[in-house]
């Protein structure tokens, strides 16, 4: 039988010879089988161990027929809100509705609901009785223990307690998704499962579980902002695989205990999940919807390692996919670029090879296989530790093999990159055969801020690492004869930034006559260092007091700023200088005076 997509009907069971599923996946994203969703990766990985798996792609929650479609299962429904977490892809900063869905078919808003796995865990709940509920994906896992919810601007408890699920898989999943499956098969109950490696359980003890520490509990961090920062910098102590302990939650009369995170990936394992027969493609079920808008950047696009070595405080990387980096092999990579080639409606360009951070492919530290990420030092902070051994020899030899298979006219790098990886002697070969022949003309880097204090807050860079990439970049291109620009990603709101900040960055961005087309207003993520900043007003890490702006006018304000041209922003810019007392920035910010056209 050829290559079918994973099922996501009665019809397609009959196709197979299957009578029941032994799992069905429920998602809020549209079902694309692609190594970049994770209902795809979780099912093959499943259906390659031996396992009928069904998929029900965002189902009405309103009503039983979707969640009906394929009866009860045989060991367990798994729950995910998709690619994204659902309150974050239903509203934008400002918490308005989300016009645009791109995880959808057609792009259509309003196919998942809010609280995504509460929803479809508690529906399920109602439907089918006694069978176990497991949750994952990226609302699950930033969700784990009692959090900041930015859109509730409240303190919640666990999800796994709200959805009333049975256990809840954190991080990337595949490892301990299938020991639960596993381990059902063999008859042992979803309620004995108390030594899983990246899970989450509730219990009405605490009995069994050793080499735990327990943090503050749900009612001490929604009562208490202190409590709040402890519990959180406690838990972010446990996440590395080697050494992370048990962390034990209070959560009223019961226990949530998250089990330490699964050891990392090896090479062999990474290349295994990569080259599950995934179709690269969207179900055709979408296609008179015109397909689903988010595959269609990463359709020629190939993952080559995950886990990012850096500890921005903004991001939720640390806590979901881990500091140490698991790299597929090269020849892996190559055997996925031969497929894609080998397609039809392949026009010749790998649009990228990359990870969270493309310049981390192949990194390594013999520390992480010993013992795991130091618990006191960074990686890439305050700078790069000499322990830490990049894989740009590596990389370079993956860029020369991957433009050697046939049909491949051109590959780009169009993941984010650390600049600050890129400004030492160590990375002029690296550079230069980036700007060479992988930057489609526009390179994507993320300064982020320029002013020294919020960047300390976002465990950013110095702002003079970033200039001095600038111009090795201009020097390297210049060399080369090439004429490439970079897009700079900027973050507004950020706590430590308030107006006078938000004024500096526009100041230094109008200084080097750039205009900022990524700008980003912050959202506190659940789980996140600058999450708990947002909240409590304080580094969770030092204590330090910490501004944060809040108020809906002050947040326009500051992104305006940092597009000043732009005719929507032209009130909140006026609004801001008059502020700050300084209108005779107009025509610098804007480019002319504003002056009778209000």
């Amino acid at each position: 039988m050829k290559n079918l997509f994973l099922p996501v009907s009665k019809q397609d069971f009959r196709i197979r010879g299957w009578k029941e599923p032994d799992v069905i996946l429920v998602s809020g994203d549209a079902y694309v089988d692609h190594p970049s969703y994770g209902t795809a990766v979780i099912g093959r990985m499943l259906e390659d161990s031996g396992f009928k798996v069904g998929i029900i792609a965002q189902p009405d929650w309103r009503k039983p027929d979707d969640f009906l479609e394929f009866g009860r299962p045989r060991l367990f429904f798994g729950i995910t809100a998709g690619n994204l977490d659902s309150m974050l892809a239903n509203y934008t900063a400002s918490k308005k509705p989300r016009r645009e869905d791109e995880y959808s078919p057609g792009g259509k808003a309003g196919l998942r609901p809010n609280r995504a796995v509460i929803v479809y865990a508690n529906r399920l709940r109602e439907l089918f009785p006694g069978v176990p509920l497991v949750l994952g994906g990226i609302e699950a896992s930033l969700r784990r223990l009692a959090h900041y919810c930015y859109w509730d601007d409240a303190v919640r408890r666990s999800v796994l307690l709200d959805a009333k699920a049975d256990i809840l898989v954190y991080g990337m999943g595949e490892k301990p998704v299938t020991e639960i499956a596993v381990r059902l098969r063999c008859g042992e109950k979803i309620n004995e499962l108390n030594d899983i490696r990246g899970t989450v359980v509730a219990r009405s003890g605490t009995d069994g579980f050793e080499n735990a520490v327990t943090i503050p509990s749900f009612d001490e961090t929604k009562a208490d902002s202190g409590k709040f920062n402890e519990a959180f910098t406690a838990a972010y102590r446990e996440a590395d695989p080697f050494r992370g302990r048990t962390v034990i939650q209070k959560h009223g009369d019961r226990f949530v205990i998250q089990l330490p995170p699964p050891l990392p990936l090896a090479e062999s394992e990474m290349d295994r999940i990569y080259e599950l027969p995934y179709l690269r493609a969207w179900h055709p079920a979408y296609d008179r919807a015109g397909g689903v808008p988010g595959f269609e950047t990463v359709k020629f696009s190939v993952v080559s390692h995950r886990g990012c070595s850096a500890e921005c405080s903004f991001c939720s990387l640390y806590s979901h996919q881990g500091r140490m980096i698991q790299s597929r092999s090269r020849k892996s990579i190559l055997r996925e670029v031969r497929l894609l080639a080998a397609r039809e409606d392949f026009r010749g360009t790998i649009t990228d090879i990359g990870g969270p951070t493309a310049n981390l492919y192949a990194a390594s530290c013999e520390k992480w296989a010993a013992g795991g990420a130091c618990r006191d030092r960074q990686c890439l902070m305050p700078g790069k530790c000499a322990n830490l051994r990049l894989g740009y020899d590596e990389a370079i030899a993956l860029w020369e093999e991957v433009l050697a298979v046939p049909g491949v006219k051109h590959l780009f790098v169009s993941s984010g990159l650390r600049y600050d990886l890129l400004i030492e002697k160590y990375s002029d070969a690296y550079l230069k055969a980036l700007c060479e022949k992988h930057v489609s003309g526009r390179l994507k880097v993320a300064p982020e801020h320029c002013v020294p204090s919020v960047l300390e807050q976002m465990n950013k860079t110095p702002f003079s690492a970033y200039e001095k990439f600038v111009r090795r970049f201009k020097e390297m291109n210049k060399a080369l004869g090439k004429e490439q620009y970079l897009v700079n990603y900027l973050i507004s709101a950020h706590p430590g930034a308030g107006l006078n900040e938000a004024l500096d960055l526009a100041l230094c961005m109008a200084k080097r006559h750039a205009r900022p087309e990524q700008v980003q207003d912050f959202i506190p993520l659940p789980m996140t260092a600058s999450a708990c900043m947002y909240h409590t007003g304080r580094n969770p890490f030092t204590g330090e007091k910490v501004y944060a702006a809040k108020s809906y006018a002050e947040r326009q304000m500051q992104r305006a700023l940092l597009q000043p041209r732009q005719e929507k922003n032209r009130k909140w810019v006026l609004e801001a200088l008059s502020r700050l007392n300084r209108r005779d920035l107009q025509v610098v910010l804007c480019g002319h005076s504003f002056r009778g056209k209000r």
